[in-house]
């Protein structure tokens, strides 16, 4: 979807927030590592030069872009987390609100994925990386409650157990990038974390 054309006199932190609707957008449909700053300030109608009187750089860019994407995530991880009784409920609660996360906006994973692999240690990166251990934080106490509470069972290894969650997450996000056809990993969701809801649930 094209951003709308915007007034060229919109606020600061409103034309730093369009930049980043546009990235998110672009991130949709191609790969990360190929969109230019021309390409951003094409999707929003500017020239490159009022772009950058914003953002010094591209990797200020890419930092804003991440730093949006971990605080909207996290936001939807902790609603979903308040939203449940029990610290198993919690978890299916997370799972799906990641889903539709990335549903909502599918480019998201490409770009995370793209961070985590560069060789250089970029702003970006390194926010990338505070998302994933914050993410694992969350998990790993809501794996702990459920010890707690009787429904995980107590020989879980709880550092395992979170890798498993995500990694679950990245499966499905991957069949949808190569299907195209986030859809089905909306409805593919609640299987899998029947799965893994089998496998660290106690039995007693």
């Amino acid at each position: 979807m094209q951003v709308e054309s915007k007034p060229r006199n919109l606020p600061a932190e409103q034309r730093r927030a369009v930049t980043i609707e546009a990235v998110v957008e672009l991130t949709a449909e191609q790969n990360p590592g190929d969109i230019t700053t021309a390409a951003i300030a094409k999707r929003m109608n500017l020239t490159q030069g009022a772009l950058f009187r914003h953002f010094p750089s591209k990797d200020a860019i890419w930092q804003a872009v991440m730093e949006w994407v971990a605080e909207r995530l996290l936001q939807r991880v902790d609603r979903a987390i308040q939203s449940a009784d029990s610290p198993l409920r919690a978890l299916e609660a997370v799972f799906v609100a990641h889903i539709k996360f990335v549903a909502e906006h599918p480019g998201v994973p490409r770009l995370l994925f793209g961070e985590l692999q560069r060789a250089e240690d970029t702003p970006a990166k390194r926010m990338a990386r505070t998302l994933m251990s914050a993410y694992r934080k969350r998990l790993s106490g809501l794996i702990d409650a459920g010890k707690a509470r009787g429904e995980v069972a107590p020989e879980v290894d709880t550092a395992a157990a979170s890798l498993s969650f995500i990694g679950s997450i990245q499966g499905l996000v991957m069949q949808s990038l190569l299907s195209g056809r986030a859809a089905q990993m909306r409805a593919d969701a609640p299987v899998v974390f029947a799965l893994y809801r089998r496998g660290i649930r106690s039995i007693t």
